[in-house]
C-alpha cells in the first residue's frame, strides 16, 4: 500500500503538479492517514466521482471557517494534504461518503480555476528525517505521555497506542497523534504547516502534556464529585433509615423536632398579621431548606428572632399613686418636677388604658441621678427597664439594625433592648443623647426621629426584621448635660425636663439617707463602725467637692470608708467618728476654697455667673486699660457671641460716658484688655455682657464692685437688660461660691420660684431693667472716695 502511495505523489509530478481541490470543514487530513468524510454539494460530489474513476490524486484543504458555504481561494488554508481516494457510498439524499488516505503535504503555489471546483498548482512537501538523540528522546517522551492519555481519554483506544509504538517514522508519529488528540482545527492546521520534524514533534510533546494535566484534573474533579455525590446519598439514605426507626419508636428527628418548636412558637407569639405572614413564609422556606445550606442558618436566625420578640406580652402597671410616689422617695430625694411628672402619667393611665408612652428628656450636669431616676421610674410604675448608650455611636444601623443581606446582620439597639427585656412596654432610657455623632455611615439622630415620634412609633421598621414593631407603648427617657448639640427637629419629639443640681442642704441629706448607707454596706461596714456628724459632711461638701451632682461627694464618702475598713480588719478601731477636726486625716488637705470670699474687690474685677455642662459657676472678667489708641482686646478663649457681647459692652460705656463721670477722650488715649481667667476652657453665650460693662465701668471710674456680690444678664447697646437661662443652676453656684447678693435681670423674677429656699434665705436677689440700675447696685462709691483722700494726704 505505501508503494501504491509512493506511485500516487509521482503522479501528482506527472500531471504538471495541478490538483483539484475539496475544502473540507472541521478538520484536517494529515499524510498516510485514513479518514471518512461527507459531502452534501453536488459540485464536488461530481469531483469526488471523477477523480474516483481517473483514478487520480485530490487536495484536501481546510477551510479556515466553517460557516462558509461556499468557500473561495481565500476561504481555505494554502497547506493541506495530497489524497487518494479509497471507497465511496452514495446516498439517496444526494450526500456522498467517503474514504480517503492522505499522501503527503501540498503547498498551493497559484489556483489556475475557480468553477465549478478550485484547481491550483501546488508544491509537493517532502519530509527530510535526521535521527538524532534528541529527536529519539522527543519520541520516546511522546510514547510514554501517549499512554497516560489513553489510559485517562476515555476517547482514544488501545490500538493508537500499538500503532504508534510500531511507527518507525517520526514524521507519520507525529502526524498520527496529533490528527487524534483533542485540539481544534487552527491547532492541527498549525501541526500540518510544522514541515521541520523536530518542531512538529515538540509541539505535539507540548499538547500531549496539556491533554493529560487537563484529563488529570478532570478525573480528579470527578472523583471528588463522585465522593461528594456519595457522602450525601449516604446521608440522605441514613437520615430516612433514622426517620423511619424514630417514627417506630414515636420519637421525632431533632430538625423536626425544632421546625414543630418554631411552628409553636410562632402560634404562642400572637403576632399582628404582617409578623404572623413573614413568620409563616420564612418557616415553610425553612422547612424546604438543606441544613448543610448557607442560607439556612440566616433563615433560621431571622424565624429565632420574629418568634422571640414580645409582640403581645406586656407588664401590668402600678397605678396606685401613692405607692408611686412612696417608691421615687425611697430612691431619689426632692426632683419634685420629675415625680410630679410622673405620677401625672399614672393618673391619665388610670383614666385612659390606651394612652401612648411619653418621651421624656432629662437634662442636667453629670451626678444629678438622670440615669438612676430612670431605673426608679421602671421600678415605681411596675415595668422592666432597659438602657442604652448613645455616647459617640456614629452608626445609623445601630438604631435601625442591618439587611437581611449583610454576613452576621442582626436587629438594632432598640429591638434587642426589647427581646432582651421581653416586653412591649419597658421603660426605655436612651443615655447622652447629646453625644451622638454623625459620619459617612449615617445620622444616628435622624434615625431616632421615627423612634421618639409618639405619631410614628408604632409602626417602627427595624431593617433586619423589615416589618413594623409597635414602640407606642414604650416609655422612652433620654438623657442629656445640654440641648444645644441635640438637633431641633428631635428636641422637638421630646418633653425637656431640667435637673440642675442640688443645694448643700439636698446633698447633705441624700448624703445621711442614700450615699453613707450605700457605701456602707458596699464596705462592709455598719452604722457602729462609722458615723458622720452633720459639719463633716458640709465641709466635705464645699471644701473637698466643686459640683452640681453627686459622684465625687459619693467618691470621698467611699475612701473613707475605705480608710476605716482597713482599721476595723486590722482591728486598730472598732468605731470611728468622723468630725470637721479629723477629716483631713481621711480626704487630705482641703482641695476647693470659696475663691470670691477670699478676694477683696478690686477696680475692673467682676464675678460673673456662668452656666456650663456640669452646672453653674463662677466667671470673674477682669478689665484693664494702658496707653494706646481705640483698641479692645479680648482674650480668656471666648466665643463669638461672647466676644459681641464684649464689643456691646465697651459701646455701651463710651455712650454713656458722661454720665459716668469718665472724660469723653478716654478711648482716644488708652487701650482696653477684657480677660475671662482660665484661658484653657472655651465660653461662650450673651449672659455675661452685664458684667463685662460693669467691668469696664469699674476699671474707667475707678470703682470697685462690692464684695461678696455677682450678676448675670445680657445686655443690648440702649442699656437694657434681657433675661437669662439656667437660672437655678448659676443661684446653685453663687450659694456654692459665698455670695450673698446676685443682680439678675427684671424679667427672670418670675423664675425665682424654682430656685430652693434655702438659698433664697442665704442670697439678696436684686433685678434690674436697666444698665444704670446694674452699676448704681454694684459699683462701691464709698472706696473710691478713699482712695482719692489718701493721695490727697
Amino acid at each position: 500500500m505505501l508503494m501504491e502511495n509512493d506511485k500516487k505523489v509521482e503522479e501528482i509530478k506527472e500531471i504538471g503538479e495541478e490538483l483539484s481541490i475539496l475544502p473540507i470543514k472541521g478538520t484536517v487530513v494529515f499524510p498516510y492517514l485514513i479518514i471518512p468524510l461527507i459531502i452534501t454539494e453536488q459540485r464536488y460530489a461530481r469531483l469526488i466521482d471523477e477523480t474516483l474513476m481517473g483514478g487520480k490524486v485530490i487536495g484536501l484543504f481546510a477551510q479556515r471557517s466553517s460557516e462558509k458555504e461556499h468557500p473561495m481561494a481565500e476561504d481555505i488554508y494554502h497547506v493541506g494534504t495530497a489524497g487518494s481516494i479509497l471507497k465511496m457510498l452514495r446516498f439517496p439524499d444526494g450526500s456522498v461518503r467517503f474514504l480517503v488516505q492522505g499522501l503527503s503535504r501540498v503547498k498551493i503555489k497559484n489556483f489556475v480555476k475557480t468553477d465549478p471546483y478550485l484547481v491550483a498548482k501546488v508544491d509537493i512537501i517532502k519530509d527530510k528525517v535526521e535521527r538524532t538523540v534528541e529527536m529519539e528522546a522527543l519520541i520516546r517522551n511522546i510514547l510514554d505521555l501517549l499512554k497516560k492519555v489513553v489510559d485517562l481519554a476515555p476517547y482514544l483506544s488501545e490500538e493508537l497506542q500499538i500503532t504508534a509504538i510500531n511507527t518507525d517514522d517520526p514524521s507519520r508519529l507525529a502526524d498520527l497523534i496529533a490528527s487524534n488528540l483533542n485540539i481544534n482545527v487552527a491547532q492541527k492546521q498549525e501541526l500540518l504547516e510544522l514541515f521541520d520534524i523536530k518542531e512538529r514533534l515538540r509541539k505535539v510533546l507540548s499538547h500531549i502534556n496539556r491533554e493529560v494535566e487537563v484529563l488529570e484534573l478532570s478525573r480528579r474533579i470527578q472523583s471528588q464529585a463522585a465522593t461528594e455525590m456519595g457522602k450525601i446519598q449516604k446521608e440522605y439514605i441514613l437520615r430516612e433509615q433514622l426517620k423511619a426507626i424514630q417514627k417506630e419508636l414515636g420519637e421525632a428527628d431533632e430538625r423536626t423536632a425544632e421546625m414543630d418548636e418554631f411552628k409553636k412558637k410562632i402560634k404562642e407569639a400572637k403576632m399582628p398579621p404582617l409578623a404572623l405572614d413573614a413568620a409563616k413564609k420564612e418557616w415553610d422556606r425553612l422547612s424546604k431548606m438543606h441544613p448543610a445550606a448557607a442560607e439556612y442558618t440566616v433563615s433560621r436566625t431571622y424565624l429565632d428572632w420574629l418568634t422571640a420578640l414580645p409582640w403581645s406580652k406586656s407588664t401590668q402597671d402600678v397605678l396606685e399613686i401613692e405607692k408611686a410616689k412612696k417608691i421615687l422617695d425611697e430612691d431619689h430625694y426632692d426632683l419634685e418636677k420629675v415625680k410630679e411628672r410622673i405620677l401625672e402619667y399614672l393618673a391619665v393611665r388610670k383614666l385612659k388604658a390606651d394612652m401612648k408612652g411619653p418621651i421624656l428628656c432629662f437634662v442636667g450636669p453629670p451626678g444629678v441621678g438622670k440615669t438612676s431616676l430612670g431605673i426608679s421610674i421602671a421600678r415605681a410604675i411596675g415595668r422592666k427597664f432597659n438602657r442604652i448608650s448613645l455616647g459617640g455611636m456614629h452608626d445609623e444601623a445601630e438604631i435601625r439594625g442591618h439587611r437581611r443581606t449583610y454576613i452576621g446582620a442582626l436587629p438594632g439597639r432598640i429591638i434587642q433592648g426589647i427581646r432582651r427585656g421581653d416586653s412591649n412596654n419597658p421603660v426605655f432610657m436612651l443615655d447622652e443623647v447629646d453625644k451622638i455623632g454623625q459620619d459617612f455611615r449615617g445620622d444616628p439622630a435622624s434615625a431616632l426621629l421615627e423612634v421618639l415620634d409618639p405619631e410614628q412609633n408604632h409602626t417602627f421598621s427595624d431593617h433586619y426584621l423589615d416589618i413594623p414593631f409597635d414602640l407606642s407603648k414604650v416609655m422612652f427617657i433620654t438623657t442629656a448635660n445640654i440641648l444645644d448639640p441635640i438637633p431641633r427637629v428631635l428636641r422637638d419629639r421630646m418633653e425637656v425636663i431640667e435637673l440642675p443640681g442640688y443645694t448643700d442642704l439636698e446633698k447633705l441629706q441624700i448624703a445621711k439617707k442614700y450615699l453613707i448607707p450605700k457605701e456602707l454596706e458596699n464596705h462592709g461596714l455598719v452604722p457602729e463602725n462609722l458615723s458622720f456628724k452633720d459639719e463633716s459632711i458640709k465641709k466635705i461638701i464645699n471644701d473637698y467637692t466643686r459640683e452640681a451632682g453627686l459622684r465625687n461627694l459619693d467618691r470621698e464618702i467611699a475612701t473613707i470608708c475605705r480608710k476605716v475598713a482597713k482599721m476595723v480588719a486590722s482591728g486598730e478601731k472598732k468605731k470611728v467618728e468622723i468630725t470637721p477636726q479629723n477629716l483631713d486625716r481621711y480626704l487630705g488637705p482641703i482641695k476647693y476654697f470659696l475663691e470670691v470670699v477670699e478676694r477683696s474687690p478690686q477696680v475692673g474685677v467682676v464675678p460673673g455667673l456662668a452656666w456650663t455642662e456640669t452646672g453653674g459657676d463662677i466667671m470673674f472678667v477682669e478689665a484693664t486699660k494702658m496707653k494706646g489708641k481705640k483698641s479692645l482686646t479680648l482674650t480668656g478663649h471666648l466665643g463669638e457671641v461672647m466676644k459681641e457681647s464684649a464689643q456691646a459692652a465697651l459701646s455701651y460705656v463710651r455712650s454713656t460716658a458722661k454720665n459716668l463721670g469718665i472724660p469723653p477722650d478716654f478711648y482716644e488715649k488708652y487701650d482696653i484688655h477684657v480677660h475671662v481667667p482660665a484661658g484653657a476652657i472655651p465660653k461662650d453665650g450673651p449672659s455675661a455682657g452685664v458684667t463685662m460693662a460693669t467691668a469696664i465701668a469699674s476699671l474707667l471710674t475707678e470703682k470697685p464692685v462690692k464684695a461678696k456680690l455677682a450678676m448675670t444678664g445680657e445686655l443690648t447697646l440702649r442699656g437694657q437688660i434681657l433675661p437669662i437661662g439656667g437660672l437655678k443652676a448659676k443661684a446653685l453656684a453663687a450659694y456654692r461660691a459665698g455670695i450673698e447678693t446676685v443682680i439678675l435681670p427684671k424679667e427672670n423674677q418670675k423664675d425665682m420660684v424654682e430656685i430652693p429656699d434655702e438659698i433664697k434665705k442665704k442670697i439678696k436677689f436684686v433685678f434690674a431693667q436697666t444698665m444704670e440700675e446694674v452699676l448704681r447696685l454694684s459699683l462701691d462709691t464709698k472706696k473710691k472716695a478713699k482712695k482719692i483722700r489718701k493721695r490727697k494726704t
